[in-house]
């Protein structure tokens, strides 16, 4: 799984790691130091969390296991932070798992983000078909929204339609988390899903019909209630339409990068690009 969390300052290797086993009938007690259901040493998740910068799992019965770990140069014991891995928290969190179709090298799904001084904006790209032509579209994408970052969502897809008509084209959303004034403000061309998961409630986005760089009849900038606890994913058709948390008891409150490895771990159709992205305010008090 090549798992992503956009983070800036100090470079870091951030682990994910999925089972589809029966789960931990007791995650407390298995980060014990001696806890150990199969006769081993029981030093594994405890050692792991103490090593890592960030530490997060979740486990219900009969429902697998997921761990993410996210270790840092400053996270080893003894170290202690460089001046240039200290950074301000931006006031969004998000994870990621963008992965190819198997048997291809390249990836024809892409995402990136670019915080703002009042929350975040996010692409998600799904370059047509897959293979090269797919990934080199999905890029050019990338790029084009780095170059114009502080766009908003309508003007951001208008722009990417404009700038990839040399391209395969691409399905195209972009959200943008307003913290200040509790909104997202969503623009979509072709399939890419957006939700907002809030106090029990699901929102489903509007993305309207088209592909950017060779089709767009319209291009409508939509804006949904946010709030401090709301959950935005955002995903390709690689990653089931149907999915839910229902089965997965306090999944959404864990970090954004451990729910988008468990929705695609069992919702992932396995025959095309996937990219699921997951984004949330970041806990007051939290690093970056």
């Amino acid at each position: 799984v090549n798992n992503v969390s956009v983070m800036r300052g100090a470079p870091a290797i951030e682990i994910l790691a999925l089972d589809g086993g029966p789960g931990l009938a007791n995650v407390a007690a298995s980060m014990r130091d001696g806890f150990s259901t199969a006769g081993g040493p029981g030093t594994g998740l405890g050692a792991i969390s103490r090593l890592a910068a960030l530490f997060d799992v979740h486990s219900a019965p009969g429902a697998g296991t997921g761990l993410l770990a996210r270790l840092t140069p400053a996270a080893a014991p003894g170290r202690s932070p460089s001046p240039s891995s200290v950074v301000q928290a931006s006031l969004v969190e998000y994870g990621a798992v963008c992965v190819p179709k198997p048997g291809e090298q390249r990836c024809g799904d892409a995402w990136t983000a670019a915080p703002r001084a009042d929350g975040a904006a996010i692409l998600v790209v799904d370059g047509l078909g897959h293979g090269e032509a797919a990934a080199e579209a999905a890029q050019a994408a990338v790029g084009l929204f780095r170059e114009r970052a502080a766009l908003a969502p309508a003007a951001m897809i208008a722009a990417l339609h404009d700038g990839l008509r040399s391209t395969r084209g691409v399905a195209a959303a972009v959200a943008e988390i307003d913290v200040a004034r509790q909104v997202v403000r969503f623009a979509g061309l072709g399939n890419i899903s957006g939700t907002v998961v809030a106090a029990g409630t699901v929102g489903h986005m509007v993305s309207q019909n088209g592909i950017a760089g060779h089709q767009a009849r319209r291009i409508t900038e939509f804006t949904y209630p946010w709030s401090r606890e709301a959950l935005l994913v955002l995903h390709t058709d690689g990653l089931r339409a149907d999915w839910a948390f229902d089965r997965y008891p306090g999944l959404a409150a864990r970090h954004p990068g451990l729910v988008a490895g468990v929705l695609y771990r069992d919702w992932s159709r396995r025959r095309d690009d996937v990219a699921v992205v997951v984004a949330r305010e970041r806990p007051i008090g939290s690093a970056a």
